[in-house]
């Protein structure tokens, strides 16, 4: 077994490059943020980087997984079309990255990479059905069924930001309309704030400049009405599709990580109490609604997971 491998977690705003080694502890690693001129220049930031850890570190590592945003045919390593890259339209990443690299290349889907590295080695420890939402820029899933990660028929399975939660609600990024993702995500939570001051509501936000989740997170905690009300309905939306899947698959545990979530309470309360609303009471009860316990190496661990050949 290879001692340690390069992880890869290529996301909206950044891409981060980590040492993991075989019991999934992530070595060093080194971040820059997600260019967004198409994948060629994302392909040479990777390089760079796995190039910056290796001298850093001494040394090369013979295999590399990477975590992608779908859509992702993990077969033919392409990525086609994710919401939130700018020119990626059917792009061999896999062939273009083992050109570049020279070495194997393992791609997965990011959110199911971070949904394996919880389950290795974070909140999922010891469960044998998992369900992982990522709650950032975007809302994505994984599934981790009977000790494996479950990819649907074609590749495609866990993709649980774009469940309709509101026909007639706004327009996600993937171009559909009423997706989760499209009323819950950390932009849509932004906008909503700044729909709610453009309607005159009072708020402790109405001073800045800018507006971001974070910011409404932070003003909700220190109970300003608007942002509560904003992140609240936020979270509840997440909440039912979390008491949604819980009726469907009945997991054991239900791991939430992502930036959004990383706001507490103010999150998991009203997400934990939509779910209750709509799950029946044997698999709400049987399940565990919890934080992710690996924050930003999630994906990491979980590629690494991959590039190991531990599946």
């Amino acid at each position: 077994m290879r001692a340690w491998v390069f992880a890869v977690d290529l996301g909206a705003t950044n891409v981060r490059v980590g040492l993991v080694d075989q019991e999934g502890r992530v070595i060093a690693s080194v971040r820059r943020p997600t260019p967004q001129e198409g994948p060629e220049a994302v392909v040479s930031a990777i390089a760079e980087l796995t190039g910056e850890l290796a001298r850093t570190v001494g040394g090369r590592a013979d295999r590399v997984g990477v975590g992608v945003p779908g859509p992702l045919d993990v077969a033919e390593g392409i990525v086609d079309e994710p919401p939130n890259l700018v020119g990626w339209r059917r792009v061999p990443l896999r062939a273009m990255l083992e050109g570049r690299l020279g070495i194997p290349v393992v791609l997965e889907n990011d959110a199911n990479a971070a949904a394996l590295g919880e389950w290795w080695r974070g909140a999922g420890q010891g469960s044998r059905h998992l369900l992982y939402i990522t709650w950032s820029t975007g809302i994505g899933g994984g599934l981790v069924w009977e000790g494996r990660l479950y990819r649907g028929a074609s590749g495609t399975a866990g993709e649980i930001g774009h469940v309709v939660v509101d026909p007639d609600g706004p327009l996600c990024p993937c171009g559909r309309r009423g997706h989760l993702e499209g009323i819950a995500a950390g932009p849509a939570i932004a906008r909503a704030a700044r729909e709610a001051l453009a309607r005159g509501e009072p708020s402790a936000l109405r001073h800045l400049a800018t507006i971001t989740a974070e910011d409404v997170a932070e003003a909700a905690r220190a109970q300003d009405p608007l942002s509560r009300g904003v992140f609240e309905h936020a979270a509840r939306m997440v909440g039912l599709v979390v008491g949604s899947m819980l009726n469907l698959l009945n997991p054991e545990v239900v791991v939430i990580g992502g930036g959004v979530a990383r706001a507490g309470e103010v999150a998991f309360g009203p997400l934990r109490e939509a779910a209750r609303s709509v799950a029946f009471d044997v698999p709400f009860r049987s399940a565990r609604i919890v934080p992710a316990a690996l924050g930003d190496d999630a994906g990491l661990v979980g590629a690494a997971y991959l590039a190991l050949g531990l599946e």
